[in-house]
Parts: structure tokens; C-alpha cells; sequence
């Protein structure tokens, strides 16, 4: 019965009109930055966040997440008109849903792309229901040794699972949690790498770096790509597939909304992994393997089902354990810090307005999706041809506005400036700055916690070991440790991540 009532109650926070208003401003958003290539949810949310500070939490974070899963809707529709992913997730959609499009079937391809995330994000959401309650109550059975351990697993599998070199990702980690610890010292009062800077005192404010590293420095690079995109269809005919196409994909949303709502749940998982996966396993399934590449259905179903219910399921961690399982979940526990709402198990006791609201505009957010997403195919057609140099001095505008409201302070737009040439650089270097964000967001966490275990041991830094819980999450750390660094296994991660 406490699931129900929970869900009720969620339901009721999930429609008050508000709430449906910014769930509504959230999904066309994540939608549009979707369908532009190169502007991502993860640049967005960072762009917006110090625009929430004046709404509730529980409507702020509904708008959040209305931007992450819109954006894979947005995602598949670059990618069967255009042949490039708006979306990471989206990359696999290009290989059969640009096909079909080119086969004169872009409006079918459309079509099943939305009735699968819609399928896959309204099973997400109920299990996202069913595991909050058990995981939460688990959770609260850790001490700090345990969530230590914790969070050097989500810092080690963030590393795995990250594009490039081990080496850029575990240094990009390090310089997270360097940057994490900036600022006075709670216990001692020390002050820790401030040079004499006073505004260093309260330490580095997560939300310019962010907007500067994945907003603007995304943006500048952006510019320096062709803005000319070849639309393959203008009008995209008739929306509704076959009965016999229906009858072909339905197997593959199944298959990857279970591949979706069981990766998007590890941390480190990123976008790509879940769609990747599901493609690889329909070509498994598939009784002619050659369709792919040439059109086939499953192609289009099985990956779009798979990003979005991953995407909906990478909340479990951030609302039970408060782990966040990708960079933008990083980015999601920086805004609940700015809320006043400290991340961890405890938000589902002290918060259940804002989880059970956030789980159940979820399934409000996908039902808009696929009501307004089709009829509005040809205003996502025409904003395709919007060049990035005429977005990129409002979006300027805005960071420099939101940036200097934080605190009132220009010291706030100078920290984001500089992350944003940091930022670029990293891109121009092939360095991923989704580790740096992940430890600069666990780094205080980590050390707290490292404390407080060592208060409660006297010291004794055995007790790592000797705690079951924590003895497994550490063997397991050290199993990731091992395997990256095998010669045999690295080259076949570069060749996974490669393709």
C-alpha cells in the first residue's frame, strides 16, 4: 500500500499546474536541443541551472529531468532526416532510421521511434517506483565506510566507461576532487588552495564551471563545424506504421527497454552504452542479420527504447544512494545542493514531495512527448537550419546573466569564462571532462565520508575490509582497476568505444 500511496502522492505533485507547465517547457526544450547537433541535455542543464533558483525544488527538478529524456526523443529525429545524432544516445538510430527515410519511410521510422520511448519511458517509471522504496531502505543500512567504498566505485566506473584514454580520465578525476576540496576546511578551519582569494573561501560554486566546461565549451566547438545539413525529407508522409511493422518492433521495445532500465542504473553508463547494446542484441536476434544497416524496424525500436528507458532509470542511484550514475546526474545532485537538499537516502524520507512528484511527471513528461513530438515534426524540420553563429551570442548573453545571479558576484562569470576556454581545450585535445564534473561533485562527499569512517574506526583503516559491504564494492573497484589496465582488455574497450 505504501507504493500506492507514494504514487499518489507523486500524482498529485506531478499535476498541479505549475508543475505541468515547466514538465511541458522541459520536454520542448530537451526536444529542441535534441534535434540541434552538438547542444546536448547535459550543456543545457548546465546553462539552466541558475535559472531554477527561484522555483520550488520538486518543479525544478521536474524541468530538469523534462530536458534529459526530451532530449533523446529530439535525438532520433535529427538522425533518420539528417543522418547526425542530435543526441550520443542517438548515434545507433542513424544506421537503420536514416535509411528508412531515404526508403521514403521517415515518416514511420519518426513514429516508432516515439511510441518506443513512450513504451519504454512508462515501464522505466514503474520501475523506477518499485526499486526507490527497497534500495532507499537498503541504503539507510550504510554507514560511512560503505557509502565511502560507494563512491569510489562510481568514480572508478565512470573512468571505465569513458571515451579516450584511462590514464586522461583517471587524471581528469583527480583534478575534480582537487578542485572538490578548494576552499576552508569545515573541521579545521584551514584554508585549503585559496591564494589568499576571498572568494575561494566558500570554495569553488559548481554551477559556473559546469556552464563553462560543458555549455560554452561545447558551444565554441560547435562553431567550428559545417552548419550546412541535408534534410532528406521534407515532408515526412504518413506517421502511422503497419500492423506488420508494429508486430516487428513491439519484441524490440521489450528487449531494449529491459537493456535500458538495467544499464542505465551502473554507474558510469553513460548515453551510448544502452543503445548500443540493444542494436547489437536485435542483430543477434535478427533472423536476417543483413536487414541492418538497409532499414529494418528493429533497428529504430530496439535503441530508442533502450536510450530513454536508461535514461529515466539513471535516477535510481541519485534518488536512493544520491550516487549520480553519468555526468548529468552529477550535474542533478549540484542542483539539489543548490536547493539546500543534501543528495543521499534520506530525500526519500524528507523529501517525498520532490521524488515521488519527480517519478510521476515522468510518465506526465512522455505522454506530452508523444502528443506534441509528431504534430510538431515540421517546426523540429525548420529549426534544423538555424547556424549555431546565430545562437551562440544569446546563449553568451544568458550564461553571463545566469552566472552573475548566482551570487551577484563577477567573480562567478570569470570562473565560467575560464572553464569554457578549459573546456575547449579538452575537446580540441580529446580529453572527456565528464570525470572532472563527477569528482568535483563527489570529492567533498568522498573525503566527509572518508572521515567520519575513520572517526568511527579509531583510525584503523582496515575496516574497509573487514565491512562485508564494503570488503565486495572494493574488490570489485579493484577488478575494474586490473581490467583497464590489461593490455588485452584496453584495446578491446578502445575498439567497443571506437565503433
Amino acid at each position: 500500500m505504501e507504493l500506492f500511496d507514494n504514487l499518489f502522492l507523486g500524482l498529485q505533485v506531478a499535476v498541479e499546474p505549475q508543475n505541468l507547465l515547466y514538465c511541458l517547457f522541459g520536454v520542448l526544450i530537451g526536444t529542441a536541443i535534441g534535434v540541434l547537433p552538438g547542444i546536448g541535455p547535459i550543456p543545457t542543464v548546465a546553462l539552466l541551472l541558475p535559472f531554477t533558483f527561484g522555483l520550488e525544488p520538486s518543479t525544478a527538478f521536474i524541468m530538469l529531468a523534462g530536458i534529459f529524456y526530451g532530449a533523446q526523443y529530439g535525438g532520433s529525429t535529427t538522425a533518420i532526416l539528417v543522418n547526425v545524432p542530435g543526441e550520443t544516445s542517438s548515434v545507433v538510430t542513424c544506421i537503420d532510421g536514416h535509411q528508412m527515410a531515404k526508403q521514403g519511410r521517415a515518416g514511420h521510422a519518426l513514429a516508432l521511434a516515439a511510441i518506443s520511448s513512450f513504451f519504454a519511458g512508462t515501464v522505466a517509471t514503474v520501475v523506477i517506483a518499485l526499486l526507490a522504496l527497497p534500495l532507499a531502505a537498503l541504503a539507510l543500512k550504510f554507514t560511512a565506510v560503505e557509502y565511502f567504498s560507494l563512491l569510489v566505485l562510481g568514480l572508478i566506473a565512470a573512468v571505465v566507461l569513458a571515451h579516450g584514454s584511462v590514464a586522461k580520465a583517471l587524471a581528469m578525476i583527480v583534478l575534480g576532487l582537487i578542485l572538490g576540496i578548494v576552499g576552508i576546511d569545515v573541521s579545521s578551519g584551514a584554508s585549503r588552495m585559496t591564494f589568499g582569494i576571498p572568494n575561494l573561501a566558500d570554495g569553488l560554486d559548481f554551477v559556473p564551471i559546469a556552464m563553462g566546461l560543458f555549455g560554452l565549451g561545447e558551444i565554441i566547438a560547435n562553431l567550428e563545424r559545417p552548419a550546412e545539413r541535408r534534410i532528406v525529407a521534407q515532408k515526412v508522409g504518413s506517421l502511422m506504421p503497419g500492423l506488420p511493422d508494429l508486430r516487428r518492433a513491439f519484441p524490440a521495445m521489450l528487449r531494449g527497454t529491459a537493456i535500458g532500465s538495467f544499464l542505465g542504473v551502473l554507474p558510469g553508463g553513460g548515453a551510448a552504452l544502452p543503445p548500443f547494446t540493444a542494436y547489437a542484441l536485435e542483430k543477434k536476434f535478427a533472423k536476417d542479420p543483413s536487414r541492418f544497416g538497409h532499414g529494418a524496424i528493429e533497428g529504430v525500436a530496439g535503441p530508442e527504447a533502450a536510450n530513454n528507458a536508461g535514461a529515466q532509470t539513471s535516477f535510481i542511484p541519485l534518488l536512493t544512494l544520491g550516487i549520480p550514475s553519468n555526468a548529468l546526474m552529477a550535474l542533478m545532485i549540484g542542483a539539489l545542493m543548490m536547493h539546500g537538499i543534501q543528495p543521499g537516502p534520506q530525500i526519500m524520507t524528507e523529501q517525498p514531495q520532490l521524488v515521488w512528484g519527480l517519478i510521476a511527471s515522468m510518465w506526465t513528461g512522455n505522454l506530452m512527448l508523444l502528443v506534441i513530438n509528431l504534430p510538431m515534426i515540421g517546426i523540429w524540420i525548420s529549426m534544423l537550419k538555424i547556424p549555431y553563429r546565430l545562437m551562440f551570442p544569446a546563449i553568451v548573453l544568458f550564461c553571463c546573466i545566469g552566472a552573475y545571479g548566482i551570487s551577484n558576484s563577477m567573480f562567478n562569470v570569470w570562473l565560467m569564462l575560464g572553464c569554457a576556454a578549459i573546456g575547449y581545450f579538452f575537446i580540441k585535445v580529446g580529453v572527456e571532462p565528464a570525470p572532472l564534473l563527477l569528482g568535483l561533485v563527489l570529492g567533498p562527499q568522498l573525503e566527509e565520508n572518508f572521515r567520519r569512517a575513520m572517526l568511527l574506526a579509531d583510525g584503523d583503516v582496515t575496516v574497509f575490509v573487514t565491512s562485508p559491504i564494503s570488503a565486495t564494492i572494493l574488490a570489485v573497484v579493484a577488478l575494474l582497476l586490473v581490467a583497464m589496465f590489461s593490455p588485452k582488455v584496453a584495446r578491446k574497450r578502445e575498439e567497443a568505444l571506437a565503433e
